[in-house]
């Protein structure tokens, strides 16, 4: 899915604004089911452990500080895109 273009973002909302289209109420259906899907994404059921050099962990614990997450989370959310496919390899 690409992302959009800030003038593609600025003609939804002239759009909007105007009243040419309309947003729609999410179904009772359609949001328990985003519930169910961000419930699964994001349950942590399985524990590993993984040995890392020290320069390494350094400079994940530093990143994550950073960022202002826990370096854990870091972890595990880089592990997540680059299983989801949007983390990209170098060629």
């Amino acid at each position: 899915m690409k992302p959009i273009t800030p003038a593609e973002e600025k003609e939804m909302m002239s759009a909007l604004e105007s009243g040419a289209i309309q947003i729609e109420k999410p179904s009772r259906k359609l949001l328990s089911d985003l519930k169910k899907a961000s419930e699964n994404t994001f349950r942590k059921d399985r524990r590993i452990n993984v040995r890392l050099s020290s320069h390494d962990l350094l400079g994940i614990q530093r990143k994550a500080l950073q960022k202002g997450l826990p370096y854990q989370a870091l972890i595990a959310g880089l592990i997540h895109q680059y299983v989801e496919g949007d983390l990209q390899e170098k060629s």
